[in-house]
């Protein structure tokens, strides 16, 4: 059969699709094609997922569990790096740089000395193999069925594993796990998101898992958003990967490339400010500190990522902090020999203005940081400036009302383009099914005024 793209056709395909329930408006563009705008209703992300949304969760979904199942880089029983590989040169990460990695997101869990732990996107349970022993109680969710059963299979006293989306933190079936390895109204002293937020569609998704973590931890606990690709360093991040792979190209072809790279990239990324932004949203009292990652190898996850520790009405810190300024120290050597010092005082301190040595060449690096400091303190990320870090004794200094940060923040969310090309596929095959006379009628997408919000890469 032919394919008519007349006007008669155009608008018979308008009517048509008018019917999908994805499409909110469907109209003629005046050269012959249609224009659609999405439902508002598969764009939601609260009570439950709209069909644009779940499509996206989906797709990740099957993924990770093809990931797992091809168990590639199972190195031992608590330690299956399946898809860890690095943007540079697709090579699987370093097993030490990785332990590292797993060793300092579960570092940051156990700062509580939390007793039950509910982790939301748990994976091959890299965190869970060395939480089980050291906690009462461990709950691990995920999407993908061959993580769950293969955890499930390995399960120990104490632990459970169900298969649930994080936006299910509340549902029936993860409560049921709760209790059942600590109890009738059993509720989590630490909610953990580690390296999951990435796969997520938007911030509106972000904000309904995060305000459900909030909602369900007790008072005094933490929720970790652990391992979060930094919008502000999309496009550096880009530039990194770019020179990586044609170190001779001119810096013009490297920016043009990074920005091409960056507009692309399928990941939501955000910053400290949007994270807080949504988490000042919830009724409950939230404190938020921003916290460098601190493994010895430069790689882009110690370069491009930062771990969130957020406390849920938990009481205020009893000291304000002395605050001292990186550029009113001496030299480098004696600078670091005064944090040191500063740092084993008894009074609370917070050295800023640090240069972050992940990204400024020939400044102290957040490993050497977390060295001198110790388990008196933390490193901290600047929340508005990834370049410049932080050292504070002890830890609590570090933590900021999430009411403090300015802005609603920088995020590059990849719902939007997903929703412009999966409409269009949804559009065509609806034509082709019920008006194949207008199969081939061009079609474009308009996305919500909101889009854009909160995106900024100027670079």
């Amino acid at each position: 059969m032919s394919s008519d793209t007349s006007p008669t056709a155009v608008e018979a395909a308008v009517e048509s699709l008018r019917d999908h329930p994805w499409i909110s408006t469907a109209r003629t563009d005046g050269t012959g094609g249609v224009r659609l705008t999405p439902a508002e209703s598969a764009l939601t992300s609260a009570p439950e997922p709209g069909a644009l949304v779940t499509e996206f969760l989906d797709h990740w979904g099957e993924l990770y569990d093809w990931t797992y199942t091809e168990a590639g880089a199972r190195h031992s029983a608590d330690l299956d790096l399946s898809g860890w590989r690095a943007s540079d040169t697709g090579l699987p990460f370093p097993v030490a740089h990785m332990r590292q990695w797993v060793d300092h997101a579960v570092r940051l869990v156990l700062e509580t000395s939390p007793e039950l732990v509910l982790e939301l996107g748990c994976g091959t349970g890299l965190l869970a193999h060395r939480l089980r022993d050291r906690v009462a109680g461990y709950v691990g969710t995920d999407v993908a069925p061959a993580a769950v059963d293969t955890l499930n299979r390995e399960a120990h006293p104490g632990t459970a594993f169900v298969r649930a989306a994080a936006h299910e933190a509340g549902a029936d079936h993860v409560r049921a796990a709760l209790e059942s390895v600590s109890g009738p109204a059993a509720r989590p002293d630490c909610v953990v998101l580690n390296s999951v937020t990435q796969c997520f569609p938007d911030l509106g998704y972000l904000r309904a898992v995060l305000h459900g973590a909030i909602d369900l931890v007790r008072p005094g606990g933490t929720v970790v958003v652990g391992d979060v690709r930094h919008a502000g360093l999309l496009v550096e991040y880009c530039r990194w990967v770019e020179r990586s792979v044609a170190p001779d190209a001119p810096p013009e072809v490297i920016e043009e490339r990074a920005a091409l790279r960056a507009v692309r990239d399928d990941e939501l990324l955000f910053d400290p400010a949007a994270l807080a932004s949504l988490a000042r949203e919830s009724p409950r009292r939230v404190r938020m500190g921003v916290r460098a990652k601190t493994m010895t190898e430069a790689t882009e996850l110690t370069r491009y990522r930062f771990d969130a520790v957020l406390t849920v009405d938990a009481p205020e810190p009893a000291e304000v902090p002395t605050v001292v300024t990186w550029p009113d120290l001496p030299a480098e050597a004696d600078a670091l020999a005064r944090v040191r010092a500063l740092t084993e005082g008894a009074s609370a301190v917070l050295v800023a203005e640090v240069p972050n040595g992940a990204l400024v060449p020939d400044a102290p690096g957040a490993a050497e940081l977390d060295r001198l400091v110790g388990s008196r303190g933390c490193v901290a990320l600047d929340a508005a400036n990834p370049w410049k870090l932080g050292v504070a004794s002890p830890r609590s200094v570090a933590t900021r009302p999430v009411t403090e940060p300015s802005g609603q923040g920088q995020a590059h969310e990849p719902l939007w383009p997903f929703v412009r090309r999966r409409l269009a596929e949804a559009a065509r095959t609806h034509l082709r099914r019920h008006l194949p006379r207008a199969r081939s009628v061009p079609i474009a997408v308009e996305l919500p005024s909101a889009e854009p919000r909160r995106r900024d890469f100027s670079g």
